[in-house]
């Protein structure tokens, strides 16, 4: 019988996108089942987040991420477009956001069919991976084919049911709080968090202490 963990995770997270793809083959390598739970950003929970931060936070955090990528050999660059509407300058964010709001609400309704996990790493990879205009074209429609999902389907569901699939992310936010973390990607086992993308090995070593098996 398989294990289960949660994934917390945002689209807007370049850590999420580091450790989404890790996560991904960890489950099709062992037999452990990792539900997405994605989460909005912290530009969208805390609109003043940046403002408030360290000034030295955002630079560290862009030559930390750069480093991760080349160290573990994951294709990274910055996304176009940011799926936050933001003035870099001020680190204002805009009132409206239709890029994460989408992009969210996908995942959600892929997480509802058992495949979130699968369409998380296709569009993290089109986001952070270098895709210009991930948004537009056919870009979308690879990233969920390549999952096994049809965005047509998707994209009418989040018209359709955009409301309760922001519920639904609503309480991924409070699962996360509630297991003992704010941040993503945080993997949730057994009840305990492993925030980071630097914790994957941590969380497989914890999860072979409770019976974790290579799939047959």
């Amino acid at each position: 019988m398989a294990l289960t963990a949660d994934l917390f995770f945002s689209f807007r997270s370049p850590y999420s996108y580091l450790a989404v793809g890790r996560y991904r083959q960890l489950a099709e390598d062992y037999a452990v089942d990792i539900a997405l739970r994605p989460v909005y950003p912290l530009a969208i929970r805390e609109p003043d987040f940046f403002e408030r931060n360290h000034p030295n936070w955002l630079r560290y955090t862009m030559l930390d991420m750069f480093r991760v990528a080349q160290f573990e050999g994951i294709p990274f660059g910055p996304p176009r477009p940011d799926p936050i509407v933001q003035d870099v300058a001020t680190r204002k964010i805009a009132a409206e956001q239709p890029y994460i709001r989408r992009i969210t609400r996908l995942g959600q309704a892929a997480a509802r069919r058992g495949k979130g996990l699968a369409f998380a790493a296709e569009a993290a990879r089109l986001i952070w991976g270098g895709a210009e205009n991930w948004h537009q074209g056919d870009h979308l429609a690879g990233a969920a084919s390549s999952a096994g999902l049809h965005l047509t389907e998707l994209d009418a569901e989040v018209d359709r049911d955009a409301e309760a699939l922001d519920a639904e992310i609503g309480a991924n936010q409070q699962a996360l709080e509630d297991a003992g973390h704010w941040g993503v990607p945080t993997l949730v086992f057994d009840g305990e968090p492993f925030f980071g993308q630097d914790r994957i090995a941590m969380a497989k070593w914890r999860m072979e202490q409770k019976g974790l098996q290579p799939r047959q």
